[in-house]
């Protein structure tokens, strides 16, 4: 027998939340955590391409746009633009103002620093269209 528990929990969101600041990062799983999403962490978009690509439940990409490795956050945004269009993408950074185009379409910024329940709200406001009624 199912409990409601199992019900609500297979309905929870998922969010990817690539950010190679670990105190940053730490502190954007909690409030997500807070907020009732499942957390997945990522340290570069190497290791975010490798999370997306064995998961179906990635609801949502919270990105910095500055990151080691080859792949920026926008970098990272197109792809999953491209690749998995149902998740949402919310793209943040302290140095780095996208400009007019540079962002995917349908994807979010906001810049550092921001309020974690700011940064809650707009990736709950971008997951709407692809929740289910």
């Amino acid at each position: 027998m199912t409990s409601m528990t199992d019900l609500t929990a297979d309905r929870i969101a998922a969010v990817l939340i690539v950010e190679d600041e670990p105190l940053i990062r730490a502190m954007a799983a909690d409030s997500f955590m807070d907020a009732s999403y499942r957390v997945f962490e990522a340290c570069d978009a190497a290791d975010a391409m490798a999370i997306l690509e064995a998961r179906e439940d990635i609801g949502a990409v919270f990105t910095d746009i500055e990151m080691p490795g080859d792949m920026t956050g926008l970098d990272l945004a197109a792809t999953v633009r491209g690749r998995w269009p149902e998740i949402a993408v919310l793209i943040t950074s302290g140095r780095v103002f996208p400009g007019e185009g540079m962002l995917p379409a349908g994807a979010d910024f906001i810049a550092k620093p921001y309020r974690q329940s700011e940064m809650v709200r707009r990736l709950a406001a971008l997951m709407l269209p692809s929740q289910p009624e």
